[in-house]
């Protein structure tokens, strides 16, 4: 193997290792958000007592679960997708010395 294919193949795995981690950063941003709308629609239920306000605060909370289980569906999604992928790196491996 020359250096040139070891190189393609270090790029390759690295950027294989980079999409797998976005998709992780991805999923995290979307339970942030997630946890953020359901605490702030369960504040307005909690303090504000109108009607209208307890109806917001639910919608918010519903959209809170909503975000989370769209979040959680993608990661799924592209996590598969990685892994059919037939490049997929089964370990690091660093370039063999001539």
């Amino acid at each position: 193997m020359n250096d040139s294919d070891a190189s393609c193949r270090i790029r390759d795995e690295l950027a294989w290792r980079r999409t797998a981690l976005a998709n992780e950063r991805t999923l995290l941003a979307y339970a942030r958000t997630a946890l953020a709308m359901v605490a702030g629609g369960a504040t307005m239920m909690k303090f504000f007592g109108s009607p209208a306000w307890t109806l917001t605060g639910v919608a918010i909370c519903a959209g809170g679960i909503l975000v989370g289980i769209i979040g959680a569906v993608r990661y799924g999604l592209v996590k598969r997708e990685l892994a059919r992928d037939p490049g997929r790196p089964s370990r690091f491996t660093l370039p063999e010395n001539p």
